[in-house]
């Protein structure tokens, strides 16, 4: 399973070999449709203890000529990258004896920007080589925001998600990949709805609003985040529902404490009344007062106690 918008960058093409196209199409690039595809292991280690791994690594094979593509997925400018890049494509070339490319996909404009420039390796004067990478960003993946456009080519429509994903652009993109999804089989929606989430990273906003997509329009399908989501909102109600419960039963408990202090404060009144008069207050007198629990009655017994001239009087 995906689990971070680094590995959904180059795994989506892992998953959909035929992406590739679709993103050398966008950036004008005229390769030759292939005829086969296939995915090669990643693991560009020498017999020396010193381990390198490009992201993703496919093959192209057509009626032209065979194309490696090494997907690396680049979060940051990191100043070593480039020296990588040129070992990688140099062993590509002299293991597998086919022409490599380097795509580099980016969610941010500058570091796309930096993974494009040109790097010359070697003397001023005459450079070797120079590293020159194809780089898949928001500075040139389309906005998707059309379903019927998003449908042609869902997998296109999800990498246009993740590279935007820290752009306000890509509130209308999940809307409209969500809404080409409707129909689509379950096979296939799912692993496109996880790599949307997991390709939104650290964008909470965007993954919020992909979470309410998923839980509305996508609500029947089974993948981990739909069901996760469903759990969420199922806690929610049960969270929302118990809040409720408990406020009621402080309100009703707030209210018998205030009733049972007007009570208190009746009983009270009316004996201060009558003791202040100078009238004797009995035992019994004392006792039926305090356990009367009727505050319309208090009052009655209240006004009597004003005027009666014997406190027993009260209760006539």
């Amino acid at each position: 399973m995906v689990n971070s918008s680094h590995e959904a960058m180059h795994r989506i093409f892992q998953e959909y070999p035929g992406l590739f196209a679709g993103v050398s199409k966008v950036l004008g690039l005229p390769f030759v449709q292939p005829t086969s595809m296939a995915v090669l292991p990643s693991d560009l280690t020498e017999i020396q203890p010193v381990e390198r791994r490009v992201d993703t690594l496919l093959r192209f094979d057509s009626d032209d000529e065979p194309l490696l593509v090494a997907v690396e997925a680049q979060r940051g400018k990191d100043p070593d990258k480039p020296a990588s890049w040129a070992y990688y494509l140099s062993y590509l070339y002299t293991k597998y004896k086919v022409p490599p490319l380097l795509l580099v996909v980016c969610q941010d404009r500058a570091t796309a920007e930096w993974a494009a420039r040109p790097v010359d390796i070697g003397p001023r004067q005459w450079p070797a080589l120079t590293l020159h990478p194809l780089v898949a960003g928001p500075h040139n993946m389309p906005v998707i925001t059309d379903p019927a456009e998003a449908r042609e080519d869902l997998a296109l429509a999800t990498l246009s998600v993740i590279t935007h994903a820290k752009e306000p652009a890509v509130d209308g993109i999940l809307k409209a990949l969500s809404a080409a999804l409707r129909g689509v089989p379950e096979a296939f929606a799912g692993p496109i709805i996880e790599f949307t989430a997991q390709g939104l990273g650290s964008s909470r906003r965007a993954a919020e609003i992909w979470r309410n997509l998923v839980a509305v329009d996508l609500s029947f399908y089974k993948s981990y985040l739909a069901e996760e989501v469903r759990a969420e909102v199922r806690a929610q109600i049960q969270d929302e529902v118990r809040a409720q419960i408990q406020d009621e039963v402080r309100a009703q408990v707030q209210e018998e404490a205030r009733a049972e202090s007007l009570v208190r404060k009746g009983a009270e009144d009316i004996l201060l009344v009558l003791e202040t008069r100078g009238l004797d207050v009995s035992g019994a007198v004392r006792e039926r007062v305090t356990a009367c629990d009727d505050p319309e009655l208090l009052r009655r017994w209240l006004t009597r106690a004003v005027t009666v001239p014997v406190a027993e009087q009260i209760f006539e």
